[in-house]
């Protein structure tokens, strides 16, 4: 019969044997890992409690209106927020699973499973609200069922790799979760644009059956603020058909208020393909045309028109297919927009209208002729001179890139000089930021580059090289670059390198005038003041220490 002392000392050997240690051991990381994992979980808990209850909401308004709105009742603040909040939620959800691809590659498994169980909770979170509040259609619920499969299953995968440090075994499961957190990431994407394709349906819906002006507006607003997250979102957006929806009530008399609204969305809309082949289809240059051309028609409302057409001719998009049914309209449309430049109240009316004109001259030598017909230099060379109207860069820019396009035609050159262009256009070859803005920068320095080769273009007529080296004043300060301030104390800023690459346009300049089938001395001399001006202000700017 063991003694109690023989017992306690049996139990202290017990208790300090290495198996012992390592059983207490286990123990103690089963349950701090079981903290570690509730405490994110709670985390994700008190944040739904927080978004569901804001605060100062009607006691009886509906907790399933978390992520959107019903059809009918959500009021306009409700549904943008409700928009925006699945939004929200969706880029946590991708920020978690970035981090575990990042998290995956380094080996940080216990920070890979806390990460996992994170987003885990945030998806079942995400699907519960968004499934409490709308009726899910069935091809959205079989996405969610396969998501919440699989990311249980990377939770449970990564807790698998936290037990073990044989590398053959993890490197192993590195690429079996590495497959899993790509379908994750794939299956909850796709799950997200079903969802926002599904909330852009209720607000077409609302924008094609609804006859009040407050409630199309709210829909209108919503959709605009949805285009300002993406091409990504405006593709969806128009694949859901809202071009179309937006030209029916640009259609509509009785919705003439809301036309500006309406454009301007269709205007983000088609920054992307899908959005510029839906207007084709409903022949909404037509409807364009019509709304530039009707002096009855608000300003806001033809400005935002103007910028549709801009959006729709830009260079940067690949497909030019709706550009043959533009081509049937564009007398009519330059013959407005060149009207709204001469009429313009402000910079911004003024901006779209010359930004939609300067887009139309590079694709159809036809808008130039039109242009020229219409005394549009006139128009253009006036405006410059009033502040209202061109206030910033961006209108210069798109001022002289007309005059450059409209500068190939060679009667332009008497209508330049006739309205004193040629001074205006050596003016701009200084143009210089007024802020640190490297935006700004980069839009002066297209306008002096624009400006040498429009001088370039115009100088093959005498009468123009001639005035040009009466008035070689203006250029030789234009060339000089660098203002005094910055020489040879700091780094050259943005107005300073613009100076430097304006030489290989006068270098052009100079070329196309060389190139004339007979040399003219007036030309020369033109040559020689442009090239000798601008090479010695970028000589003072090389030879300055920094």
């Amino acid at each position: 019969m063991a003694t109690p002392q023989s017992s306690s000392r049996q139990s202290s050997s017990l208790s300090s044997s290495p198996m012992s240690s390592r059983m207490q051991s286990l123990q103690v990381d089963s349950v701090q890992r079981w903290m570690e994992d509730l405490r994110h979980m709670t985390e994700v808990e008190c944040m739904c409690v927080l978004q569901a209850k804001p605060i100062g909401v009607e006691e009886d308004a509906q907790q399933g209106e978390l992520i959107v709105a019903s059809a009918v009742g959500g009021g306009d603040h409700v549904a943008r927020n409700n928009l925006q909040t699945l939004l929200r939620r969706a880029l946590v959800v991708s920020t978690e699973l970035g981090k575990m691809f990042q998290r995956l590659e380094k080996g940080r498994w216990q920070r890979v499973h806390s990460t996992a169980v994170r987003a885990n909770c945030h998806v079942r979170s995400l699907v519960h609200e968004y499934g409490a509040a709308r009726n899910i259609p069935p091809e959205m619920q079989k996405y969610e069922k396969s998501l919440l499969e699989k990311c249980m299953e990377l939770t449970n995968i990564t807790e698998r790799c936290l037990h073990t440090d044989d590398e053959f075994f993890l490197k192993s499961m590195r690429e079996a979760i590495h497959e899993i957190l790509t379908d994750v990431s794939d299956s909850f994407s796709n799950m997200i644009d079903m969802a926002l394709a599904n909330e852009i349906q209720v607000l077409i819906k609302q924008i094609e059956t609804s006859d009040s002006v407050f409630t199309i507006g709210s829909a209108i607003s919503n959709l605009l603020s949805l285009t300002q997250d993406g091409p990504q979102l405006c593709s969806i957006i128009a694949k859901e058909g809202a071009v179309v929806a937006l030209f029916k009530i640009c259609r509509q008399d009785c919705f003439s208020d809301l036309y500006a609204h309406a454009l301007r969305t269709v205007a983000s809309i088609c920054c992307v393909e899908e959005g510029i082949n839906q207007l084709d289809n409903v022949d909404g240059i037509l409807c364009l045309a019509d709304i530039l051309t009707d002096e009855n028609s608000a300003e806001a409302a033809r400005a935002e028109a103007a910028a549709v057409v801009a959006q729709i001719t830009s260079p940067h998009h690949t497909s030019t297919q709706h550009l043959a049914s533009f081509l049937e309209s564009m007398h009519d449309i330059v013959t407005a927009l060149i009207k709204l430049c001469e009429s313009a109240s402000c910079g911004e009316v003024f901006l779209l209208a010359s930004a939609a004109l300067a887009n139309i001259t590079f694709f159809d030598s036809m808008a130039c002729e039109i242009l020229l017909q219409l005394n549009a230099i006139h128009i253009l060379l006036q405006a410059c001179r009033d502040r209202q109207r061109v206030d910033t860069p961006y209108s210069k820019d798109q001022v002289v890139t007309i005059l450059a396009n409209l500068s190939v035609l060679e009667q332009s050159a008497p209508e330049v000089l006739q309205e004193k262009g040629i001074e205006r256009l050596l003016l701009l070859l200084g143009e210089k930021p007024s802020s640190s803005s490297p935006s700004e920068g980069a839009a002066c320095e297209r306008v002096q580059q624009k400006a040498a080769v429009t001088l370039a273009r115009l100088s093959r007529d005498p009468d123009v090289a001639q005035t040009a080296i009466q008035l070689k004043g203006c250029l030789e300060e234009a060339g000089s670059g660098v203002p005094r301030q910055h020489r040879g104390g700091r780094p050259p800023t943005a107005d300073q390198t613009a100076a430097g690459r304006l030489i290989p346009a006068v270098f052009q300049h100079g070329g196309e005038l060389r190139m004339m089938g007979h040399k003219d001395h007036t030309k020369d001399c033109l040559w020689e003041s442009c090239s000798s001006s601008l090479q010695n202000g970028m000589n003072q700017k090389i030879s300055s220490p920094l």
